[in-house]
């Protein structure tokens, strides 16, 4: 088993940054419902308020392939809808070495 990590980055449309980063902290509270879910969290740009970049990290292949599938991440992902000003831009890694975590 090997660990999973990525950045999601997510851009607010026009005028909706606030409405936007409001509908990031209920995903954050939704993340507790999914097992295997060990690191996600959302961070603001200090270069553009309209950009967020999610960290996320996963035990395994099969914790990343519910991700989303719980109902409250479901109904938190759908609050996205009209918020973002394109599709997410999804960068996929492997951990290597992490303070404070086993990996």
């Amino acid at each position: 088993m090997s660990k999973i990590s990525l950045t999601a980055k997510l851009t607010a449309a026009e005028g909706k940054a606030a409405e936007l980063e409001a509908a990031l902290h209920a995903m954050i509270v939704a993340a507790e419902e999914e097992p295997g879910l060990e690191v996600y969290s959302v961070h603001k740009s200090d270069e553009d308020e309209n950009v967020f970049v999610f960290f996320e990290l996963y035990t395994d292949a099969d914790a990343l392939a519910i991700h989303g599938k719980g109902d409250g991440m479901k109904a938190a992902m759908g609050a996205l809808g009209g918020l973002l000003g394109g599709r997410p831009e999804i960068t996929m890694m492997k951990p290597v070495v992490a303070k404070g975590l086993d990996l």
